[in-house]
């Protein structure tokens, strides 16, 4: 039977699998010639969706083991109302808001300016609003660095910004 639980596990499995197999093969180049040891541009994507579907099988499989009895401690909630789903719908909008002004803005301020941006508004949006200490340091320090992670490891360029404020840390 397909329970919650498989269907959150099925709806994984072909998003990531329809990213593996359709989306990458497509809209990423792969060179004919890939120097040294350097990875093709491929390889993170792949990696992250190949491990997308495998947690989306797992979940399945987790359910099916489970013998589609869903024994949660968490009570029954009842349909959302009203104000539930206006207050949805402008968090949404509001979240597409930020991914859009990121769009518009990493290519002014460039890629770390931007993210620390994004990162603020995602952890406003998620409802840290009450610990600012806690939400300015994430958003400085995530962002900081993912991008001395990637710029120093895998050797990713970042881009800087067309304004030169913040340097790019490559």
């Amino acid at each position: 039977m397909l329970n919650k639980a498989m269907l959150r596990g099925l709806l994984i499995a072909l998003f990531f699998g329809t990213v593996l197999f359709a989306l990458i093969p497509v809209h990423v180049p792969r060179p004919s010639f890939i120097p040294g040891f350097a990875p093709p541009p491929d390889m993170w994507p792949r990696t992250v969706s190949i491990l997308g579907l495998a947690l989306g099988l797992l979940a399945m499989a987790f359910a099916a083991l489970g013998g589609g009895s869903e024994t949660s401690d968490e009570p029954e909630r009842g349909p959302a109302s009203a104000v539930e789903w206006r207050n949805r719908l402008i968090r949404l909008a509001l979240a597409l808001g930020a991914f859009a002004g990121f769009i518009v803005i990493a290519p002014l301020l460039g890629f770390l300016a931007a993210s620390m941006l994004l990162a603020l508004a995602c952890f406003l949006l998620a409802g840290a609003s009450g610990r600012w200490v806690t939400v300015l340091a994430l958003a400085v320090v995530l962002p900081l660095g993912l991008q001395l992670f990637f710029g120093n490891v895998t050797h990713t360029p970042f881009p800087p910004g067309s304004w030169g404020i913040f340097p790019a840390l490559n």
